[in-house]
């Protein structure tokens, strides 16, 4: 089953790669490689800060826990994507990059959740008190005998 999805993308990759490097010659096909490569390995790098900022948009109610593992996902595939030489990766790649950077476009366009689960601590009808019973503590020796 594997084989038989993965033979045809194999073969569409190959013939893609090999026509546009007919097409821009071998130079600029290593170099398109190259940059691919290194654009991709600077993405995975900086992974943390996206999830720390997808993290943040969640937190502040932009992003949905669904739109946060989309995002993440397709942030963490697109620059694996872009490592692997070849054409249609690279466009894959670029592709899940595009649809990341939509939802973060979305996520900085929707307005603050106040009233998200992560600041609630509580039922919001009801006030937090303590009761410092004083009385007890001030009673001197003499007054409790």
């Amino acid at each position: 089953m594997f084989i038989i999805i993965v033979l045809p993308f194999m073969l569409l990759e190959l013939y893609l790669s090999l026509a546009v490097g007919e097409d821009i010659g071998f130079t600029w096909s290593a170099i398109w490689i190259i940059a691919t490569m290194i654009l991709g390995i600077r993405l995975l790098q900086s992974t943390p800060l996206t999830l720390m900022g997808n993290l943040n948009a969640v937190s502040k109610g932009k992003l949905s826990m669904e739109s946060f593992q989309n995002a993440s996902t397709a942030y963490l595939v697109g620059s694996l994507l872009l490592i692997v030489p070849g054409v249609l990766t690279d466009f894959l790649g670029v592709t899940a990059l595009a649809y990341t950077a939509y939802l973060r476009f979305v996520a900085k366009l929707t307005p603050e959740n106040t009233k998200n689960s992560f600041n609630q601590k509580g039922d919001e009808n009801v006030i937090d008190v303590e009761i410092i019973d004083e009385h007890t503590d001030s009673l001197s020796d003499t007054e409790r005998k």
